[in-house]
C-alpha cells in the first residue's frame, strides 16, 4: 500500500451535483432556484424569524421578566442531611465549607445556606453563609453554634 494507490471506503464519497453548467446536464438554466424572486439571487439570506413581512413572533409576544445581576444562588442544605451524615459517621467534628464539599453536599463555589428541616441531635458547630432562624433555633437547642461565614 502506498500513498498514490489510498482510496477512501465504497459509498463513502458521492460527487457534488454541479449547478449552472449548461442545459445539458439538467441543471441549467435556473440553476435549480425555480424562477424570479429573492430566493434566486446570488446572496440571498433571510434574517431569522423573518415571515415574510408579517410582524415576527419574537416582536409580537410582549416582552416580561428581568434578570438580577447581583443575585446571589444559594445551595440549600437541610439540617435532616447533615444528620444523616453524622449517623453515617461521614462527618466527625465541626462541619466546614471543606467537609461539605468532601461529601458531596456542595461544590468549590457555591454559597450555602442551612435549612431548617428535620432536627439536630448532635452539638456541632456549622459554618455557612446564611442560616434560617429555624435552622440557628435548632442547632442552638441541640447545643451547636452556627458561624457565618
Amino acid at each position: 500500500m502506498n500513498l498514490n494507490n489510498i482510496k477512501p471506503a465504497a459509498g463513502s464519497t458521492f460527487n457534488s451535483k454541479r449547478i449552472g453548467r449548461g442545459q445539458g446536464t439538467g441543471k441549467g438554466g435556473t440553476s435549480t432556484k425555480g424562477h424570479k424572486g429573492q430566493k434566486s439571487r446570488a446572496g440571498y439570506s433571510q434574517k431569522i424569524g423573518f415571515e415574510g413581512g408579517q410582524m415576527p413572533l419574537q416582536r409580537r409576544l410582549p416582552k416580561f421578566g428581568f434578570k438580577n445581576v447581583n443575585r446571589k444562588e444559594f445551595r440549600g442544605i437541610n439540617l435532616d442531611t447533615i444528620q444523616t451524615l453524622i449517623e453515617n459517621k461521614s462527618i466527625t467534628g465541626d462541619i466546614t465549607r471543606e467537609v461539605m464539599i468532601e461529601n458531596g453536599l456542595i461544590t468549590k463555589n457555591e454559597l450555602v445556606k442551612i435549612m431548617g428541616r428535620g432536627e439536630l441531635k448532635s452539638a456541632v458547630s456549622i459554618s455557612a453563609d446564611k442560616f434560617t432562624k429555624s435552622a440557628e433555633e435548632l442547632i442552638a437547642k441541640a447545643g451547636g453554634k452556627a458561624i457565618t461565614l
